[in-house]
């Protein structure tokens, strides 16, 4: 059977950045298993999946466009270092939640620490990066009713 929407797909990956840094990788785990054309994977890596078969491996870059999207200069904020009273050793690349103040949580990541301020990027930590995906498909199958009903695979 050859992927295509409403299949449930799953695969084994290794994901890497531009300089061949390891990102994420299935290996000595379950394969990724996802329901194809409900948008649960990126589209750059849903896109190249279509149309091949259990079995099939491939390798494919994935552009930020067809990733986590580019940088928006808009979700990088300083915020007043008074803000983050009660965080302790505050440090670059630390994960972070943030309530926007209507009840909204956002996830962050401290990108720079001074005396008076925190600057905070709500970006997807991947955004703007080229992803190198090699992939090795396991299985693909029709999803049952439930699952199209609930849209993703159990």
């Amino acid at each position: 059977m050859n992927i295509e929407k409403d299949c449930v797909v799953a695969i084994h990956y290794r994901l890497t950045d531009s300089e061949g840094t390891l990102i994420d990788s299935s290996e000595g785990q379950d394969p990724l298993t996802y329901l194809h054309g409900q948008h649960a994977i990126i589209p750059g890596l849903e896109n190249a999946l279509e149309g091949k078969a259990a079995g099939d491996s491939f390798q494919v870059e994935v552009q930020p466009g067809e990733g986590y999207g580019e940088i928006n200069p808009e979700m990088i904020q300083s915020v007043p270092r008074s803000a983050f009273e009660g965080i302790e050793n505050l440090e670059p690349g630390m994960p972070l939640q943030a309530n926007d103040g209507a009840g909204n949580v956002h996830h962050v990541t401290v990108r720079e620490v001074t005396d008076e301020a925190v600057t905070i990027d709500a970006n997807h930590p991947l955004a703007g990066q080229v992803l190198h995906f090699d992939v090795t498909i396991d299985s693909v199958r029709a999803a049952t009713q439930e699952e199209l009903d609930h849209g993703h695979a159990h």
